[in-house]
């Protein structure tokens, strides 16, 4: 039974690593998406809230493509996209909410992520680069504590809170897509390989 687990677990991070480039596009998209952030000049609440919903609409439709394609960590995914895509709903139902309570919402997109990506950084110490998805998710978490405490909330810092969110989005998704190319490139166990492809980051697959 063990075996025939483990084989499954095996075919799914092949089948995810023979993808690696979706989660590159996906990456570059979201760095490009902060960037374009960034550059807005939106005073009103209505708008920032507009923005934050497509945003967490975007980054619930990403744990959906996770929680498809991940051999880990499904339930998980399927948990974060449902928070996103809730939170998105929220933002879009009541554009007319206060800075104070955008900055809430955000701030617990930014918490629930940072705090998955921390797990996974750890689980994965072995792994290359493994440093770089732990300083990403102890920034989230710093970030939405600044979010949810900082009293001097206004539009352009919102504005600031939402790019480098995406952006810590699109270094993660970055990341993973190039664990996911090293995991292509080894050879199979059984075909003089060691066997290390259970090792990759299997919270975050894609």
């Amino acid at each position: 039974m063990s075996m025939s687990a483990d084989e499954a677990r095996r075919a799914a991070l092949g089948e995810a690593a023979r993808h690696w480039w979706v989660l590159l596009v996906a990456g570059i998209c979201w760095v490009l998406i902060s960037l374009a952030i960034l550059q807005f000049d939106l005073t009103s609440v209505w708008s920032i809230a507009i923005l934050t919903g497509i945003v967490l609409i975007f980054a619930g439709v990403d744990e959906i493509f996770n929680a498809v394609v991940s051999p880990g960590w499904t339930w998980v995914h399927a948990l974060l996209a449902f928070l996103f895509l809730a939170g998105g709903v929220i933002a879009f139902a009541w554009p007319q909410s206060t800075f104070e309570v955008i900055a809430r919402l955000f701030a617990w997109y930014l918490l629930f992520k940072g705090t998955f990506d921390v797990i996974i950084a750890v689980e994965n110490r072995t792994r290359d680069l493994w440093w770089l998805l732990l300083i990403t998710g102890i920034a989230e978490i710093v970030l939405a504590f600044w979010a949810v405490g900082y009293q001097g909330r206004s539009a352009a810092l919102l504005i600031l809170w939402v790019g480098i969110g995406a952006l810590f989005r699109g270094v993660t998704n970055i990341f993973v897509a190039f664990q996911l190319r090293s995991l292509r490139d080894r050879p199979p166990p059984g075909a003089g390989g060691t066997g290390e492809s259970a090792q990759v980051p299997v919270g975050r697959m894609a």
